[in-house]
Parts: C-alpha cells; sequence; structure tokens
C-alpha cells in the first residue's frame, strides 16, 4: 500500500474511554475511526475531507482498558468528489503473547471539500499492489450495488 493511501494510528485505550466493567465504549471507537479516516483522505485529497457515510460498521471483539488499538485507514476507491476508506481496528492485550485480534471494521464515505464546503473533485486513484486491486474491485462492486439500490 502506498504510504500516501494509508494512515495508522494507535493508542492506549484509558479509563475515560470505557465503562463501568473496562469495556471501551463503541463511541469511541467509532471517533477513533472517522479520525483516521478523516486523516488519509485529507492527506490524499490535499484537501479538507468530510465524513458522508459509514457501512458495514462491524465490532468483532470488545476492547478493554489497557488495550493497545492499531487503527489502520487505507484509501480503497476513489470517485468524482469521494473517496472509499476501508478502516480496521486491531486490538492488542499488551500484557498477553502477542494476542492481537481485529476488533472492528467498517467503510468511510469521505467528500473532498473546497473553502465554501462544496465538494470538489478528487485526483483518480490508481491501485498498484495485487491486493489494492482486489479491494478496489470490491469496492468499486458495492459502490455500483448501492447505487442501484437508490434508484
Amino acid at each position: 500500500m502506498d504510504v500516501k493511501n494509508q494512515i495508522v494510528m494507535s493508542q492506549v485505550m484509558m479509563p475515560h474511554h470505557a465503562n463501568a466493567l473496562g469495556v471501551v465504549h463503541g463511541g469511541e471507537m467509532v471517533k477513533f475511526m472517522d479520525t483516521s479516516a478523516a486523516a488519509v483522505a485529507m492527506r490524499y485529497s490535499k484537501s479538507d475531507c468530510v465524513t458522508a457515510r459509514v457501512d458495514e460498521m462491524s465490532f468483532h471483539f470488545p476492547v478493554h482498558v489497557g488495550d493497545l488499538v492499531v487503527c489502520t485507514a487505507s484509501i480503497v476507491y476513489v470517485g468524482r468528489t469521494s473517496m472509499e476508506v476501508l478502516v480496521t481496528v486491531d486490538a492488542e492485550n499488551l500484557k498477553s503473547e502477542g494476542n492481537t485480534q481485529v476488533a472492528l471494521s467498517a467503510y468511510f464515505t469521505m467528500v473532498c471539500i473546497d473553502e465554501t464546503g462544496r465538494p470538489q473533485e478528487v485526483k483518480p486513484y490508481m491501485p498498484q499492489t495485487a491486493d489494492e486491486k482486489v479491494l478496489y474491485e470490491q469496492a468499486k462492486a458495492y459502490i455500483e450495488r448501492k447505487k442501484a439500490f437508490r434508484k
């Protein structure tokens, strides 16, 4: 993955992120994911970006206080004014022997905006690696299904 098409952010989850049982609130995780998606979209487009849609949000495993979470946001498809960003969150119990699990995943649609807040065009995206091409084709098919559903 081209470094300009991906951002990796990490942080240790603290008690203020969690409920009384020590489980991190889902909203805290979504906020972290949204920040990562915005960062990679802004880096790619060199402009401000806003979240237009979140799809296929899946909570696979709970995240606990003390876990290290690593959020990876990758551009997988670019339309005329929007970008599809795949965001995954890995959680690692730092006291275990490398026990890392994918805790969450989702697709974020980020729209590139100009200084007046109106959508503006984004440069085309050309996947380079085999993995990027697979993700690109999956995202393209998904977008076509979304468009057909809206008609």
